[in-house]
């Protein structure tokens, strides 16, 4: 209890990460002016020198100020989640997701409660939050009304929506934020290098089935155990069946999905479909990911909307989207500093220079690229128990170690995938993050005088679990040399 104070007391010191980005920035332009003054310089596998430019120079001032807009417009994360955002927002605010999401959980036969819960709680990050608010009370609720302690049921649930956020079937909000950063990372040695917002797919397809076994066992080995008859077992309110209007619409709504993926099917498969053939880099259909997901999302939600008086008319729909967007004003401010933030680092040579020098090292390391990754992944572990946002660690990681392991033939991609193993295996057991609270007020129903300390003991045995699992599966996975995923090779040839 005392290290997780020490961790919450530092985390809460720490400026908000968008100061944090501003303060790079900074540190950025006084190094910049610092190199350049003393001549370091590097010099680049094709014999090229690279040296740093003074961002402090009258050059660097015009340079900032001329392109600070187009910085921010341009930045690759920015328009891809706005846009994939807008789709998933609707579809979770007219109660589609929920609705889904409570469906699916209440028609589990009771031998497979754990594994179901499991992979519901994985699958829920297509929901954004819906399962923190739906799925872990209703557990709760059906292990008690299984005979069961609820305390196994949050635990379950919270391991699946949190410890295994980054695993999932389907591409979710979290793919094309994660590829955009890795995108501006890669190309500050690769101009060129485009990043596919399904270049993880298969490998987290394989990984929420290993997690989802991987949680069963630890629930019934050493959680299930654990819990067993602390709790209070009171049935709360939070289990309601859905009345018949709404199970009507959630079946049209389900229709409709699978209308929209047979099309989008012949779309692709159909000569001269629009979506057959190769785009600019990659398979078409795979070149406008977002855009089918918005679709695949916004349809669905919206006839969800229709059908149970959510949406009655277009005001409602714009409302709706108006709510989606202003949720996603925090991360906008942060888009517009981390943005502004990897451009410096790009125009001052500085990121170059260190992801040639730091490749270098690590070449003379002669150490194999899974040592590299198992590396990566444990430091993620790490600063994730004291930064709880995903997206403001990973805009300060992509920019110097996608590049840098470029350098020794590791691909953006697998950096992207190691990233996404160390950043939510921790989830569960770091106070910083933010839904945390929710977790302790639901264990306090039925639990008197618990605590972060009554979570944290219950939720490390999946923490070290499914770190260790994780990270041998990226590993096994990284000698077979199977793709990542559409676009998601293992190596990279400079």
């Amino acid at each position: 209890m005392k290290f997780l104070t020490i961790i919450e007391k530092t985390g809460n010191k720490l400026p908000d990460p968008a100061s944090l980005f501003v303060i790079g920035t900074i540190i950025i332009f006084f190094l910049s002016a610092i190199i350049s003054s003393i001549g370091l310089s590097v010099v680049d596998p094709k014999g090229n020198t690279i040296s740093a430019f003074n961002l402090m120079s009258s050059a660097g001032t015009w340079w900032m100020l001329s392109t600070m807009v187009n910085n921010f417009i341009l930045f690759p994360p920015l328009g891809i989640v706005l846009v994939g955002m807008l789709g998933i927002g609707l579809a979770e605010k007219t109660g589609f997701l929920p609705a889904l999401l409570h469906f699916c959980i209440t028609h589990v036969n009771k031998r497979f409660l754990t594994p179901a819960t499991m992979l519901l709680g994985i699958l829920s990050s297509i929901a954004l939050d819906a399962g923190y608010v739906v799925l872990i009370p209703v557990a709760a609720a059906l292990y008690i009304a299984a005979g069961r302690s609820p305390l196994t049921g949050i635990a379950v649930s919270f391991a699946g929506v949190s410890a295994g956020f980054s695993a999932n079937f389907f591409i979710t909000a979290l793919d094309p934020l994660l590829a955009g950063f890795t995108q501006a990372g890669a190309q500050i040695i690769d101009p060129d290098y485009q990043v596919a917002i399904t270049g993880n797919w298969w490998f987290m397809i394989v990984s929420s089935v290993v997690l989802t076994l991987t949680g069963w066992f630890v629930t019934e080995r050493f959680v299930e155990p654990s819990v067993e008859g602390v709790a209070n077992q009171n049935l709360n309110d939070d289990y309601v069946k859905a009345g018949s209007n709404e199970k009507r619409a959630l079946l049209y709504s389900s229709s409709s999905v699978f209308i929209l993926l047979i099309i989008l099917y012949l779309c692709i498969t159909l000569t001269n479909g629009p979506l057959s053939g190769m785009g600019n880099r990659f398979d078409r259909w795979i070149e406008v990911t977002v855009p089918l997901l918005f679709i695949l999302f916004f349809i669905p939600g919206l006839l969800y909307g229709l059908l149970v008086g959510t949406v009655k008319n277009d005001r409602d729909v714009a409302r709706i989207l108006g709510k989606v967007m202003s949720r996603l004003g925090p991360y906008i401010v942060l888009a517009f500093f981390a943005a502004q933030f990897i451009a410096a680092f790009n125009q001052s040579g500085l990121g170059q220079m260190l992801a040639i020098a730091g490749g270098q090292f690590l070449k003379d390391l002669m150490v194999h690229d899974a040592f590299l990754l198992s590396c990566f992944v444990l430091m993620a572990v790490v600063i994730n128990l004291v930064i709880g946002s995903s997206s403001a660690k990973y805009a300060f990681f992509a920019p110097v170690f996608v590049p840098m392991l470029m350098q020794v033939g590791i691909s953006p991609e697998l950096t992207q995938a190691a990233y996404r193993v160390g950043d939510s295996v921790s989830n569960v057991i770091t106070p910083m993050n933010p839904y945390m609270i929710i977790i302790i007020m639901e264990v306090k129903k039925y639990v008197r005088g618990s605590g972060l300390g009554t979570v944290v003991a219950m939720m490390l045995p999946y923490t070290l679990t499914f770190l260790g699992v994780w990270l041998l599966l990226l590993i096994v996975w990284i000698w077979t040399g199977l793709p990542l995923g559409p676009g998601g090779n293992l190596i990279y040839e400079m």
